[in-house]
């Protein structure tokens, strides 16, 4: 399952939507591109949320290190994090090591070839590459089952969500 988020704020949204059916951070995907990730997530500009604060100390993380980064995204950037040179993209969860694990080939096509080197098909990926160039998040979630895909794909769509596609893959 795949959505397109324009903001930080409605990506955390969709997360919450997520960790409130049981799935933890290490099920999520994020794709965004290095400024998107400069923009909302350095740990200057890095807006102090209590979303963010509450959700990182329920992860096991300090208060204070919640007040620096921000949320839970900013924690999954953080953690599993690949850059893909030449293409600006930064990819985290668990989608980094299988698009690591693919190599340069799988990419070679930029951002349209990352995401569909990640399984999202073409027409769908070329819709994300145009939101995540105008500074988008893209997440993703494979749910366990079909009453998550569902729940999900409604949840996320309320946090403002685009090309959201709940179908299990």
């Amino acid at each position: 399952m795949t959505g397109l988020f324009r903001d930080r704020d409605s990506a955390e949204r969709a997360y919450q939507a997520l960790e409130g059916r049981g799935y933890q951070r290490d099920d999520l995907n994020v794709l965004m591109t290095d400024e998107t990730r400069k923009k909302y997530f350095a740990d200057g500009n890095a807006p102090k949320t209590e979303l963010g604060t509450k959700a990182l100390e329920g992860a096991g993380v300090g208060a204070g290190v919640g007040a620096v980064t921000g949320g839970v995204i900013a924690a999954v950037v953080a953690a599993a994090t690949i850059a893909i040179p030449g293409v600006g993209l930064v990819v985290a969860g668990p989608i980094a090591a299988a698009l690591a694990g693919a190599g340069a080939g799988s990419v070679a096509g930029g951002a349209i070839g990352a995401l569909v080197g990640a399984g999202i098909p073409e027409e769908r990926a070329q819709h994300y590459q145009n939101g995540l160039s105008e500074g988008g998040i893209v997440l993703g979630v494979n749910p366990r089952t079909d009453d998550d895909a569902e729940y999900f794909e409604q949840e996320w769509k309320n946090s403002q969500g685009e090309h959201v596609y709940g179908r299990r893959i």
